[in-house]
């Protein structure tokens, strides 16, 4: 009789995110006559108003485990900040402080609970959905119960001496999302062979649930009008505020009727509302909030921009490409790997908004060459980032790991 085997799966994750996404979408297609899932999350985090990942989980019917955080000591609030205070003068060795303080009172007691977690569930594989850092205890728990583990890494990590060490002797695979990634992990010290490169996948077959007119009536944005837009959690490492510097730049320039239009919840909303006043643009900037139906909204863009300079392989990118949209996007690890420049749309040097702005002029006085670009994109999309490849792709990594 052939085997099933238990895999249990950890986040870590604050809020819902593109890797939440990828990782709901190989929950709906991966075999599971091969595998028996279940999730374990530290945060019962919000999809927009009406859900949840629990309940997004147990759609499915998987079992969902919720790993409570107990809040930090006071005295332990206090070392920490006293080591910000004496170490003022050096953010490395605040930094190597602060993570041993939580290594010590956080991470290793969460590890303990985790491995107690694998074997009263007997998992034979632990994988993890998120960077070496953020899934330290994760790796340790995989070391103590001696069970395989595999870290699908999204983002470029920055991995200290004791994480990359740690990575190197505990995880068997580290799933990377781009070429990009896995380079970073090895200028880290990670071992070449651990990583794997497996892109995001999309499903190529999805439509907008909701109108490109209903969607720009909603937003009060007529036909005329250009629609820039993005998606993203509103965090400083999207760098949303860099873009409104360069909306400003282009709205300076042009006699268009143009709007902005922002996707998104997070932390930096009130700093961002208060930019886009400063900026006299209030008025041509739209703030929807968080979107269960972002993919019509970015059908409803006109031009699709990212000026984060930090990413693994935006999955918003290839929604927008798939949606026909031309992009325009730094020209760092993740976008270079999705964007064809000057075909699917434009690489620019990041941290250059005056760059950004002059291919968003570009393209907002060529229509024809939106159109071009767009097609473009959705070709590359349905050739290349099938969920079908991205499936087949982390399928055979548990494979591989299972096998040994």
């Amino acid at each position: 009789m052939k085997k099933i085997y238990d895999i249990l799966i950890l986040d870590t994750g604050k809020e819902w995110g593109g890797g939440t996404n990828s990782l709901i979408e190989l929950l709906k297609r991966i075999d599971r006559k091969k595998y028996n899932f279940t999730v374990l999350f530290y945060y019962n985090y919000n999809k927009g108003n009406d859900s949840n990942i629990q309940k997004e989980i147990e759609k499915l019917g998987i079992k969902f485990v919720l790993l409570p955080q107990k809040s930090q000591a006071i005295f332990i609030k206090i070392i920490k900040e006293v080591s910000r205070i004496l170490f003022f003068y050096s953010k490395k060795i605040k930094k190597i402080i602060i993570f041993w303080i939580d290594y010590f009172y956080k991470i290793k007691p969460n590890a303990k609970r985790i491995a107690k977690i694998i074997k009263d569930l007997k998992i034979d594989l632990l994988y993890m959905n998120n960077q070496p850092s953020s899934n330290l205890e994760g790796i340790i728990a995989s070391k103590i119960t001696g069970i395989p583990s595999i870290l699908h890494c999204r983002v470029e990590p920055v991995l200290n001496f004791f994480e990359a060490k740690l990575t190197n002797s505990s995880v068997n695979k580290i799933i990377c999302v781009s070429e990009g990634v896995k380079n970073e992990l090895i200028k880290q010290n990670i071992n070449t062979e651990k990583c794997i490169v497996v892109y995001n996948g999309i499903d190529i077959a999805i439509l907008p649930k909701q109108s490109l007119q209903a969607i720009r009536k909603k937003l009060e944005v007529s036909e005329k009008e250009i629609a820039i837009g993005t998606v993203g959690s509103l965090m400083k490492r999207k760098k949303i505020s860099a873009l409104i510097e360069v909306f400003s730049i282009v709205r300076s320039k042009i006699d268009n009727e143009i709007k902005l239009i922002i996707v998104g919840e997070g932390p930096e909303k009130e700093n961002l509302v208060e930019l886009a006043k400063r900026k006299n643009l209030i008025n041509d900037i739209i703030f929807t909030g968080f979107q269960n139906d972002a993919i019509s909204y970015i059908n409803a863009f006109d031009i699709f921009v990212m000026t984060s300079d930090k990413e693994g392989l935006p999955r918003v990118i290839i929604e927008a490409m798939l949606m026909s949209k031309p992009v325009v996007a730094s020209n760092k690890s993740g976008p270079t790997e999705l964007v064809v420049n000057g075909e699917t749309g434009f690489l620019v040097s990041p941290n250059n908004p005056e760059a950004f702005a002059e291919k968003i002029l570009l393209l907002i006085k060529n229509p024809d060459l939106r159109n071009q670009m767009g097609e473009k994109g959705r070709e590359r999309v349905i050739k290349d980032f099938s969920i079908d490849h991205y499936i087949k792709g982390v399928e055979n990594v548990f494979e591989e790991v299972l096998k040994d």
